[in-house]
């Protein structure tokens, strides 16, 4: 049964910009017909993903009938998000049938008397490739390609066995040392590929204001990858863009906060820290911290003497333990469970590093996170947070784990509270679809 009465298929439809019709109908040019694959990549919001995925499902309708496809993200769940929903609507308002077996993750989607099957995949990691094993494919169509193992990718590329098969990517960019960028980009003619590479100005549904907010929203190695699509190494400060002269500030006079938070990153020897975050028009402050070292002091507190000195700063900042949340490293098992023994409220912090860091780099720079003269720990880790030179010249993005507990504890606040899952806005032109 098609799925055309639960979906909601208005759309606001745009004229396509030069390389998305380059996307959605190179497998028709003479020239391209016999490559292996199409590469897409370049800055956020530039019109790939969605162009790309339609021009994969019209390629594999008009080109085959009763075989079997693949379509991958960095999990099942982000892969449904990111394309399949959209990706349904207009497949159904352009009068495709299409039944979704979600508990066996594959579309069945027919036109014109063509049936083809569209299994799902998460590229999540290394194991991911068993996933993949024995099935024999007519096409696959990779989403942020360059999230997914490297063993992955290559088990789904080896499963194209069907005469005329092709391999889809797309993602943003990532370190120049990326497996992805060295093994695919480099090695187009090697791959018999073409790459289309995107900025958002090919994104004709993108306003002028919608693009200037985005230009403002990221810093460092995420702005140099998510707007100038650029493959860019991380490296330096981690937030290169705190700006102590506008970040930190007084506390505003007389506030009445309106929401309050404490973020904590636990440690042994390790420094644990307590961050109050407080809302006022808007903004967020961090207007108060606690900072304690084991291993500088010499000196290792338990679990209950911190707890005691956590009650000690609810009773010094005025604080509510039924209004105000605890957001606490997930790892912290057994300081979790003493908290909610001596009745806190208590929630998982999101310990992604990488999603936390360029989010709360946009958060930044957005005014929405401020700091205080009180912050002391927090301003010193600013100046000494940095990327791990060794990781990059791997092609992997990590931190140097030293310097990051007040930032650790900032981060979990920021992807805690300040994060909303966006809805997407499709934009696409009908004409030629």
């Amino acid at each position: 049964m098609a799925m055309r009465s639960k979906l909601n298929i208005r759309f606001a439809f745009h004229p396509f910009s030069k390389k998305q019709l380059q996307v959605l109908f190179w497998w028709q040019v003479p020239e391209y017909q016999d490559k292996f694959a199409i590469i897409c990549d370049g800055s956020v919001r530039a019109g790939k993903t969605v162009v790309m995925s339609l021009s994969y499902v019209r390629w594999a309708m008009m080109q085959f009938k009763g075989r079997n496809f693949g379509m991958a993200g960095k999990t099942i769940g982000s892969l449904r998000r990111n394309v399949i929903r959209d990706l349904k609507r207009i497949l159904i308002s352009e009068h495709y049938r299409v039944k979704d077996n979600q508990s066996e993750n594959m579309l069945t989607v027919s036109k014109n008397g063509h049936t083809n099957y569209f299994f799902l995949f998460g590229g999540t990691n290394e194991a991911s490739q068993d996933l993949v094993q024995g099935i024999t494919l007519a096409g696959f169509f990779f989403d942020e390609v360059a999230l997914m193992p490297e063993s992955f990718v290559a088990q789904a590329t080896s499963r194209l066995s069907v005469e005329g098969s092709k391999a889809w990517f797309n993602c943003n960019p990532d370190s120049p040392y990326h497996w992805f960028k060295l093994q695919w980009i480099d090695q187009l003619a090697k791959k018999n590929a073409i790459r289309i590479h995107f900025l958002m100005k090919d994104n004709p549904s993108l306003s002028e204001e919608t693009l200037r907010r985005y230009d403002s929203m990221y810093s460092g190695v995420f702005y140099l990858r998510y707007i100038l699509g650029q493959w860019a190494m991380a490296d330096g400060l981690v937030y290169d863009n705190f700006d102590r002269e506008k970040m930190v500030v007084d506390i505003p006079k007389e506030p009445v906060w309106e929401k309050q938070w404490i973020s904590i990153d636990y440690g042994t020897q390790n420094a644990t820290v307590f961050k109050l975050w407080s809302l006022f028009k808007g903004t967020w402050y961090n207007n108060a911290e606690y900072y304690y070292s084991g291993r500088e002091t010499g000196r290792q507190k338990t679990d209950e003497q911190y707890i005691d000195d956590l009650e000690d700063f609810f009773f010094e900042h005025d604080l509510s333990r039924k209004n105000v949340k605890l957001i606490v490293d997930p790892s912290a098992a057994s300081f979790k469970k003493a908290l909610r023994n001596r009745g806190f409220v208590v929630v998982n912090a999101n310990n992604n590093v990488l999603d936390g860091v360029r989010f709360m780099m946009t958060q930044m720079n957005l005014g929405k996170m401020k700091w205080t003269e009180a912050s002391q720990y927090t301003l010193k880790e600013f100046g000494s947070y940095m990327w791990d030179k060794k990781a990059a010249d791997r092609g992997e993005d990590a931190v140097v784990k030293e310097h990051d507990h007040c930032l650790d504890a900032d981060r979990y606040f920021a992807m805690k509270v300040l994060y909303v899952k966006k809805q997407r806005n499709i934009k696409l032109r009908k004409e030629g679809i």
